[in-house]
């Protein structure tokens, strides 16, 4: 995997609260390659939330390099970031973010909306693609209130999946289920990794669901303190067996 999707060089972000100086990262470096399953952890407080802003184009570094799929953010205008936001990066997010009386198809067409180029008809059956492989093809007229919390999940990673982006960035994106609709979700991402090549970071703060991915980055106080393989990576599909069966997930 020699294909860089990030990277990322002595990346430093300050801010001012009142008269403090917050430098809430400090000289933060890693690359992601194509491919990759990468967790990033950190308790509150650790730079996660601010790092994550950055990978997600939302907010630009104070200082340092951030390539993402080949371009440095820094340099990109405000548009020109949103442009970038939205055709390289798939976000999940913990809450979920979906319409209440939209279907689970119109959900995930909607980031499709803002490609002239793409005609409803198509992007139509990009949603459907994308609903049939996160196993909803029959929930494609429900909305959010007919389905699961895992469901609802499910359809938020199918609207990430959409635009084909480089890269699937989550977001705490089991922090809202049980056990078992969490194992759910990431026995798909893995199975999305695995199988079909997605390149993914998810950020958490659980150790028990670091452990599903290749490799995992500890950040504490805006720096990175480890960044590890996961020699003993668990099988998300495994742990999802061998727990009791419900109707629900």
């Amino acid at each position: 995997m020699s294909n860089k999707i990030l990277e990322l060089k002595d990346i430093k972000r300050e801010f001012r609260m009142g008269v403090e100086l917050v430098k809430a990262l400090k000289g933060v470096s890693f690359d992601v390659s194509a491919g990759e399953f990468l967790t990033i952890m950190g308790s509150s407080g650790s730079g996660k939330t601010t790092l994550l802003n950055t990978l997600g184009c939302l907010d630009k570094p104070t200082d340092g390099t951030y390539l993402l799929d080949g371009v440095d953010v820094r340099k990109l205008s405000r548009n020109e970031l949103a442009r970038l936001r939205n055709l390289k990066i798939g976000f999940v997010f913990q809450s979920y973010n979906l319409l209440p009386r939209t279907s689970a198809l119109e959900n995930v067409e909607l980031p499709l909306m803002y490609n002239p180029d793409i005609s409803a008809k198509d992007r139509r059956e990009r949603a459907v693609r994308a609903l049939e492989s996160v196993q909803l093809a029959d929930r494609l007229d429900h909305t959010p209130n007919q389905l699961s919390g895992g469901q609802q999940q499910r359809v938020a990673i199918a609207r990430a999946l959409v635009n084909e982006p480089v890269m699937i960035l989550a977001d705490e994106a089991t922090g809202n289920l049980d056990s078992r609709s969490s194992y759910s979700i990431m026995a798909l991402l893995q199975d999305l990794n695995q199988n079909q090549g997605k390149t993914i970071v998810f950020v958490t703060h659980e150790p028990d669901i670091a452990s599903f991915s290749n490799r995992t980055i500890t950040l504490r106080d805006g720096k990175v303190m480890k960044d590890s393989i996961n020699e003993n990576k668990r099988s998300a599909k495994e742990v999802l067996a061998s727990i009791p069966t419900t109707d629900d997930y």
